[in-house]
C-alpha cells in the first residue's frame, strides 16, 4: 500500500510532496521572495591581503621590520552576517612591528627584542611587546626562555553574524546586547512563575589579550636520543567566547513567557582566564637508518568559569600524545635487483576526550579515540624521482573531531616528487 501525503501536515519522506518542498528548500535562501524558508547560503564575500617585511644586518644585530593589512568585503545577503539587502558591510586591519636580535658570547647567547602594533577599523590600536634570550652553552643544548603578548581580533563571525540555526539564532555583538535574560532564571520561571528571571548586560565584543611566559630545553643525549620539553603560562584578558541568553516577552495576566527566543552572543569574559601546558618530544635514532619517536602534551584551561556566563570554546584536550617508528634512505636487496631510497613512517596517534563547545546545537563531548597513520617511499634513481604512497588513518576509525561535524574516516594519497638535477 502507498501512503498518501497528508496534504494539511506531516510531509512524509519519500513522498513526492516531501521531495518537492525539501528541494525548495535547499535551493532558495532565507531572504529569496522575502520569506525564511530556504536553507541555502548565499555567500560572495572577499579578502585582500598585503604584508612586506625587511631585514638589515648591521653591527648593532639583525633589524626586522615589517607589517600586513587586510580588507574584509563580507556579502551573504543576509544569509550569514548582516549584510541584507541595502545594507553592505566592510572592515579592515593591519599592523606595522618591528625586531632586533644580538648574538654575544662567541654566539652562545642570542637576545630577541619585538613590537608589534595593531589596529583594526571597530577597535583602538593595541601594542604587543615580546622579548626572549636562548642559551647554546655547547653543541645541541639549549635553553631557552620568553615572555610574548599577542592579540587576537574578533572575527568576522564574532563581529558581524546573523544566522538561525534553530535552537538559537548566532549573533555579533559589535554594539553590546541589554536586557537579557539568564537561561538558569528563565528554565526556573517555567518551574515557578512567581519567581522573577533575571536579566544582564554584555559589554560588546572587544580584541582578546594574551602574555604568554615559556620556559624549554633542548639537548642530545648518547648522540642518538633527542629530547625537546617546554612549559608555557598564559594570561588572557577579555577571553573571547560566547553568551547564551533569552530576549522574551510575558502575559500581564499569568506570567507566561511569549514571543520568546535564544541567542548566542559573541562576548568577552569578565575575568581573566589562565592556560598552561607542556610538552615533551622524544626521538631515537638506531641502527643507522632507523628512528622511534614520541611526543605527549598537556594543556589545560584554568578557570572554571563559576562566576561568568561565558562560554569559552578552548575545545583542546587535556592530555595527547603521538609514537611513530620511521627509517629513511635504506635499500633492500633482492640478490640481483635492489630497492634504493626506501623509507617509511607508521604513527599512532591518542587523545583524550574533552567537551568541544561551539553553539547550543553544536556543543557536547567529543569522545576519546586513537589513529594509526602510515606511509612508504621509494626513490627511482634514474628518473630522479620519489615515489609515496599512504593513508592517515589508515584503520579508518571513523571518529568526531568536531561536535555536530562528519565522522571522519581514512584519506589514502598517492604522491610522485620529481627532483630537478641542472647539469
Amino acid at each position: 500500500m502507498i501512503k498518501q501525503p497528508d496534504e494539511n501536515g506531516f510531509y512524509e519522506p519519500g513522498t513526492e510532496r516531501f521531495n518537492q518542498k525539501f528541494n525548495e528548500i535547499i535551493s532558495a535562501t532565507s531572504n529569496d521572495k522575502g520569506q525564511k524558508l530556504g536553507s541555502r547560503f548565499y555567500d560572495k564575500s572577499a579578502l585582500y591581503h598585503l604584508q612586506g617585511e625587511y631585514k638589515f644586518f648591521e653591527k648593532i644585530g639583525t633589524i626586522t621590520l615589517g607589517g600586513s593589512g587586510r580588507y574584509y568585503a563580507p556579502n551573504s545577503n543576509g544569509t550569514i552576517f548582516y549584510d541584507t539587502i541595502g545594507v553592505k558591510i566592510s572592515t579592515y586591519e593591519y599592523g606595522v612591528y618591528g625586531g632586533w636580535e644580538k648574538k654575544i658570547m662567541d654566539e652562545k647567547l642570542t637576545f630577541n627584542l619585538a613590537a608589534r602594533v595593531d589596529k583594526n577599523k571597530n577597535f583602538n590600536f593595541l601594542v604587543s611587546p615580546a622579548a626572549s634570550i636562548v642559551w647554546n652553552p655547547s653543541p645541541n643544548n639549549y635553553f631557552r626562555a620568553s615572555f610574548s603578548s599577542a592579540v587576537r581580533n574578533p572575527t568576522l563571525t564574532d563581529q558581524y553574524l546573523n544566522l538561525d540555526v534553530g535552537p538559537a539564532i548566532l549573533v555579533g555583538n559589535l554594539h553590546g546586547v541589554d536586557s537579557v535574560i539568564n537561561v538558569e532564571s528563565f528554565i526556573d520561571h517555567l518551574r515557578d512563575l512567581s519567581k522573577p528571571v533575571k536579566y544582564f548586560i554584555i559589554r560588546s565584543i572587544r580584541p582578546e589579550k594574551v602574555k604568554s611566559f615559556e620556559l624549554g630545553a633542548r639537548t642530545t643525549l648518547f648522540e642518538s636520543l633527542y629530547i625537546d620539553a617546554s612549559y608555557y603560562f598564559s594570561i588572557y584578558d577579555d577571553f573571547i567566547g560566547y553568551n547564551i541568553g533569552i530576549k522574551s516577552d510575558f502575559e500581564a495576566v499569568t506570567n507566561l513567557p511569549k514571543n520568546t527566543q535564544v541567542y548566542r552572543y559573541s562576548a568577552n569574559s569578565t575575568n581573566t582566564v589562565t592556560t598552561q601546558g607542556f610538552n615533551i618530544g622524544l626521538n631515537y635514532y638506531f641502527a643507522t637508518y632507523y628512528m622511534i619517536g614520541g611526543n605527549y602534551s598537556w594543556n589545560k584551561l584554568n578557570k572554571t568559569f563559576e562566576d561568568d556566563p561565558i562560554i569559552p570554546a578552548f575545545n583542546t584536550p587535556e592530555h595527547k600524545y603521538n609514537v611513530s617508528l620511521s627509517a629513511r634512505n635504506f635499500d633492500i636487496d633482492f640478490g640481483k635487483k635492489k630497492l634504493k631510497n626506501i623509507g617509511f613512517n607508521v604513527t599512532y596517534k591518542w587523545l583524550q576526550g574533552f567537551i568541544f563547545e561551539g553553539s547550543p546545537q553544536f556543543s557536547g563531548y567529543i569522545d576519546s579515540y586513537g589513529l594509526l597513520d602510515a606511509q612508504v617511499s621509494v626513490g627511482i634513481n634514474k628518473l630522479n624521482t620519489t615515489l609515496k604512497v599512504g593513508a592517515s588513518n589508515v584503520l579508518n576509525n571513523k571518529v568526531y573531531q568536531t561536535y555536530g561535524g562528519p565522522r571522519v574516516g581514512r584519506m589514502a594519497y598517492v604522491s610522485l616528487l620529481y627532483n630537478f638535477v641542472k647539469k
